[in-house]
């Protein structure tokens, strides 16, 4: 048995979230955040995609390649229990791993194929732009829809924040707004779930920079709402 085993990328993902902070926690959660896989050669070869469209969703292998030289720990926080509380790195999802490997389950929306190869159109991924892509696979719904308990992450989180635009952030959607795919809903539904560190209160009077795209978001949370104050193009 070899000491050590090399894994190669076959590919690499094209989010709307340049940063780690505000990408969802968990795949599935934000419908709008769609995404692109594309393939490097050989692997973008249409043939080894043959009947994959006949799947609606696929498992997706990746790496926190953002993470690995901050290594890992046996214990972590998990923020689904508020930062407050650390579990064995094996009963969590957390991305801080031995080999930084992350697996999600995520819709098929459509296999584009052209003279570069094959790019798979991805929806609701909790990736980062740029993430490694190790292996795909179809998920096969009789298998792997399982009966099962979930420890400490029983029920799916509730969105706890309402969104409001302030002037300034309706006036760029009403005019830059469309040249950016579900921009309004890609909004809502991240900042929705409160991408803020656990331990933050309701009101921490911060303003908070999110990126999306090419955007920098600007939002504070007042009296359980998130106000988007602006949005600004170039990450400024």
């Amino acid at each position: 048995m070899p000491d050590q085993i090399v894994l190669e990328p076959i590919g690499a993902i094209r989010s709307c979230y340049p940063e780690k902070f505000g990408v969802p926690r968990q795949p599935g959660l934000v419908k709008s955040a769609n995404a692109f896989i594309h393939f490097h050669p050989p692997y973008s070869n249409p043939e080894c995609f043959t009947g994959l469209e006949a799947f609606s969703h696929l498992w997706v292998t990746f790496q926190f390649h953002k993470n690995i030289d901050q290594g890992w720990k046996p214990r972590v926080r998990p923020p689904r229990l508020g930062g407050n509380k650390s579990l064995g790195v094996f009963a969590t999802r957390a991305p801080f791993r031995p080999n930084g490997l992350g697996l999600s389950a995520v819709s098929l929306i459509k296999v584009h194929t052209n003279e570069e190869g094959v790019c798979l159109e991805i929806e609701g991924g909790d990736f980062v732009d740029g993430t490694p892509v190790l292996d795909i696979k179809p998920y096969v719904a009789y298998t792997d829809a399982l009966e099962a308990t979930s420890g400490f992450a029983k029920d799916k989180p509730q969105a706890k924040l309402p969104v409001i635009f302030e002037p300034k952030a309706t006036m760029f959607l009403e005019l830059q707004g469309q040249g950016y795919r579900n921009l309004k809903d890609l909004i809502i539904e991240t900042i929705s779930l409160d991408p803020r560190p656990q331990y933050k209160n309701s009101d921490d009077k911060k303003i908070y920079g999110l990126a999306l795209f090419d955007l920098n978001i600007k939002w504070r949370v007042s009296a359980g709402t998130a106000y988007v104050e602006s949005i600004e193009p170039g990450n400024q």
